[in-house]
């Protein structure tokens, strides 16, 4: 059975022109179909985006019927976060709190999937971590330490992707994803890094998805549609992989 996954950070889907404009949004991810999808900078209830719940919006586009939030920050007027969005059920939530002293608050959503013709379920960790590299360490130590992630064995499958601000793609060697089994596309240096920041012309790895158990036939790649380009300040990233 082969899953697609798709991270993006849609920046409350206002493009690059500074435009509020959904359509773009949901253009792109209809075009991809993903099973699971990735959102950070979700809005609800704000002005900017029409006080539109932008993952019920997203979800009612595109077809998922299975959708979750994490509010991340409070604005005067509405909120946002992230949002995971699936074709297969959502057995159990959990927002975990990321947030690091007195630096801006952050979160992951984590979601336990029922895979369809599967005895095992599909865990996901959906973050969006801090613009320091110490913050960043802290958060990725706060993760694997949560309840969520602990009670998971060695043999469950593990999806942990969303935005990682990482811009010297130093997250996974030595912030622990590695020490902890996941597997990366590029940051073993045998493949190209995935550029998907800036979106007009991206020159930043920003976004990434890892992955731990009994995948195979993996394959990553960035969008190359003509709307990823405007639609967000980051372009989406696409990941394919077989459950064995």
């Amino acid at each position: 059975m082969q899953i697609s996954i798709m991270s993006w950070n849609i920046h409350r889907a206002i493009g690059m022109d500074r435009r509020f404009k959904l359509d773009r949004i949901i253009d792109v991810i209809r075009h991809h179909d993903p099973d699971i999808l990735l959102l950070q900078e979700v809005d609800r209830g704000v002005p900017r985006s029409r006080k539109l719940w932008l993952d019920h919006a997203i979800a009612k586009a595109c077809g998922y019927s299975a959708h979750s939030w994490a509010q991340a920050h409070t604005l005067k007027t509405g909120s946002y976060g992230n949002a995971t969005l699936s074709r297969f059920s959502i057995e159990k939530r959990r927002h975990l709190d990321l947030t690091v002293s007195w630096k801006k608050t952050r979160n992951a959503l984590y979601t336990r999937l029922k895979m369809p013709g599967h005895f095992k379920s599909l865990h996901v960790f959906n973050w969006h971590l801090g613009l320091s590299a110490i913050e960043r360490k802290a958060q990725v130590k706060r993760l694997f330490h949560s309840g969520a992630y602990r009670k998971l064995s060695e043999n469950d499958r593990v999806i942990l992707g969303g935005d990682t601000n990482d811009w010297r793609n130093l997250l996974y060697p030595y912030a622990g994803i590695k020490h902890e089994h996941f597997h990366a596309w590029s940051e073993h240096r045998k493949r190209r890094h995935l550029y998907t920041f800036p979106a007009p012309k991206p020159i930043g790895a920003l976004d990434k998805i890892f992955w731990r158990g009994s995948f195979e036939n993996e394959h990553l790649h960035v969008s190359k549609l003509a709307t990823t380009r405007i639609a967000s300040d980051h372009r989406p990233l696409v990941a394919e992989l077989d459950l064995i």
